[in-house]
């Protein structure tokens, strides 16, 4: 079957194509876990496609609180993105640099704050390098212009939305962790979480959403038949989860090409692994 939103992804034949289009805005939304080097605003620097702007998630985040890159605000975020010269009406292409890690939060952020508009560029950074396509150096200054957020709730879940559904099992929670830190058998990469997973969840791991050779998204019906496979049911509401609400969001993004919309926990386990009194199971998912 096809995809049911094609328009949510773009070849790197189309980018070249349309790169200068007046209306379009190409974000660079590549995210390295903490401590890891060089980091993504560094690899950003040293090349991107022409046109791109960095998009920072640790910076395009709510202030004051230890978990990391929780979504911001409605207004910080109409002005951040706005200071990187995204407007109302523009249409957005979004990659990163190993081809669907975390352009799935910008994209998923976007849209979170009623900008429809947005497409994650298929294969993403590696994609276009084994194209032989052009990358600079130079650091684009873009004019800031008019962002007009439009939040929209029902995309977002918090931990006591999670707790709640603990009981009602209404939503189903598929994480995007690898398989290990889902069971519990490795170690979290942030200090002082616990390890295992949602009681009642489900694991996908992100990377298999993708082809390991192009980086490309795999066919709507190979990605219907991976959330088949995990135990998701796709005409049941879905939440998505991860370490830090970053790789969730490839989760949602490539449930939205098929035609299924999810919630995103944005607290992820970096907020439900914390020691505390939030429930935590090991060993594989259950089935039911």
């Amino acid at each position: 079957m096809p995809y049911a939103h094609p328009e949510a992804l773009v070849t790197t034949e189309w980018l070249a194509a349309h790169r200068d289009d007046p209306d379009l805005r190409l974000l660079d939304a590549s995210f390295t876990l903490p401590g890891v080097t060089p980091t993504a605003r560094e690899n950003y620097a040293r090349e991107h496609i022409p046109g791109a702007v960095f998009f920072d998630i640790d910076d395009i985040a709510e202030p004051g609180t230890e978990l990391p890159h929780m979504v911001p605000g409605a207004a910080l975020f109409a002005d951040k993105i706005g200071a990187l010269g995204v407007g109302d009406g523009d249409r957005v292409v979004v990659y990163d640099s190993t081809g669907l890690s975390s352009a799935g939060r910008a994209w998923w952020m976007l849209r979170l704050f009623g900008h429809s508009r947005v497409a994650v560029l298929d294969g993403g950074l590696p994609k276009w390098k084994a194209e032989g396509r052009p990358l600079t150096a130079a650091i684009p200054r873009p004019v800031g212009r008019r962002f007009t957020a439009r939040f929209e709730p029902g995309l977002l879940r918090d931990k006591a939305a999670l707790l709640a559904n603990l009981a009602r099992a209404d939503e189903q929670v598929v994480d995007a962790r690898a398989a290990a830190r889902f069971e519990g058998s490795a170690p979290e990469p942030r200090p002082g979480l616990r390890s295992g997973h949602i009681p009642g969840s489900r694991n996908l791991p992100y990377e298999r959403l993708t082809d390991p050779a192009t980086r490309q998204l795999k066919s709507a019906d190979a990605l219907v038949a991976l959330f088949e496979e995990a135990g998701v049911a796709l005409d049941r509401p879905i939440v998505t989860s991860c370490g830090s609400g970053v790789t969730a969001c490839a989760l949602a993004f490539a449930l939205h090409l098929v035609g299924r919309s999810a919630a995103v926990y944005d607290g992820s386990w970096s907020e439900w692994g914390l020691p505390g009194d939030t429930p935590v199971e090991t060993g594989p998912a259950r089935r039911v």
